[in-house]
């Protein structure tokens, strides 16, 4: 009774989440070799499906990977677009490892990113502050924001036992619904009248002081100033996880709660404590999306773009890992970038979103498939021990 009341009250113990968690982040050992030539089979795989696809719908698989190209990494000028998408993925995906290394499956990204943006908008928009201070208390707002947002789940699970990952998700449809009316609310967010003009569900641009800078000068590239914040949280989490006590102690909160709680863990406050720090580099990435060199510098509806759910599948697919998650933000930008030029060749743009799917099937399925197979092949062998150990044991008995 003691250890289901316990179970109840504590967000890091989540059953569903942590079974949920374990299937899609295992990782096998000693066999590093299988699931690296699993992995390669199912890329290929994917990109046969995908191609396939493509042909299926009327379409060229070889323009369609020529205006990838082009969209993403051909010239200068992709490359901004690629590297601005890849910085918010990135943070949500830091974020999401912190949260799954406690065993606490945060699912509700999405939504923590637009109150990011709600609230870095309201501050950017209504604090008197000039210079760089702005752009500071900017992003601050916004991460603490988005990890209060999370935090409301902890408390949840904590006071009436609501599953984390059901929480999270619903509070992923209350924060769309919040935003929609911030900035159809003419006392709150949206837009100033101007005249007789029509006002739109958005709120005011952002001043100028309250907008990130590109790092250097180049003639035709921009690199977000996100970018930067992104890859030192992910070199950050990465050193506290392997060197820190904080991180052993999140390390071994997920492996196994109840030794954690006999090493004197406090399970409880230690998962939340993660569940919030997932929120708040999710409402980050809220605040980086909204304070961009490019873009329209409002907050609207839609500015999340999808961004909370793509970057959970960046730190799947990196297996929890801040520091790989580096690469597969980079090749998730690539495919958002990209995007929007293969449709020019007549490729629907939901074909993107399957790509995407297929490659995270092909890098998370592997480890979880030999995992199941050796599972299989440990039970045949003592099955097979066992059947041999009887007649022996008959004739022990006689």
């Amino acid at each position: 009774m003691d250890s289901a009341r316990n179970s109840a009250r504590d967000p890091a113990r989540d059953p569903s989440g942590r079974r949920l968690l374990a299937l899609l982040a295992r990782n096998p050992g000693g066999s590093g070799w299988k699931t690296g030539l699993a992995t390669v089979a199912g890329v290929v795989v994917a990109l046969a499906l995908s191609s396939l696809l493509i042909a299926v719908t009327g379409g060229s698989p070889l323009a369609s990977v020529r205006a990838l190209f082009q969209g993403s990494v051909a010239d200068w000028t992709a490359w901004t677009s690629t590297l601005l998408y890849a910085a918010p993925l990135l943070l949500v995906a830091v974020g999401a490892c912190v949260s799954a290394r406690s065993g606490v499956f945060n699912i509700g990204q999405e939504g923590q990113v637009l109150v990011g943006a709600l609230f870095a908008a309201w501050v950017g928009l209504r604090l008197a502050v000039t210079g760089p201070a702005l752009l500071v208390v900017v992003l601050t707002i916004a991460a603490l924001a988005g990890g209060a947002w999370a935090g409301l789940s902890s408390l949840m699970y904590r006071l009436r036992g609501v599953n984390v990952v059901v929480s999270t998700l619903l509070m992923t449809f209350v924060a769309q619904q919040l935003v929609a009316f911030a900035v159809n609310t003419p006392w709150l967010l949206q837009e100033s009248r101007v005249g007789d003009a029509v006002v739109a569900p958005q709120s005011n641009p952002l001043p100028e002081s309250a907008l990130l800078g590109s790092i250097g000068e180049y003639p035709d590239l921009q690199v977000n100033g996100g970018l930067l914040i992104a890859v030192t949280g992910a070199v950050v989490v990465a050193t506290a996880i392997a060197r820190t006590r904080w991180g052993f102690r999140l390390t071994m909160l997920g492996l196994n709660p109840l030794a954690a709680r006999h090493a004197g863990v406090r399970v409880g406050a230690l998962g939340g404590a993660a569940l919030a720090v997932s929120g708040a580099f999710a409402g980050l990435a809220g605040a980086v999306l909204l304070t961009s060199p490019v873009g329209v510098h409002r907050l609207q509806p839609g500015m999340a773009m999808n961004i909370g759910w793509d970057g959970l599948l960046v730190a799947l697919v990196a297996r929890n890992r801040p520091v790989p998650a580096v690469l597969f933000a980079l090749l998730f930008g690539v495919l958002r970038s990209g995007g929007g030029f293969l449709a020019a060749t007549g490729v629907p743009p939901f074909i993107v979103d399957v790509v995407k799917v297929l490659l995270v099937l092909a890098f998370v399925a592997p480890p979880a498939v030999i995992a199941v197979i050796r599972r299989r092949e440990t039970g045949a062998r003592v099955a097979h021990a066992g059947h041999r150990s009887v007649p022996v044991a008959e004739g022990a008995a006689l």
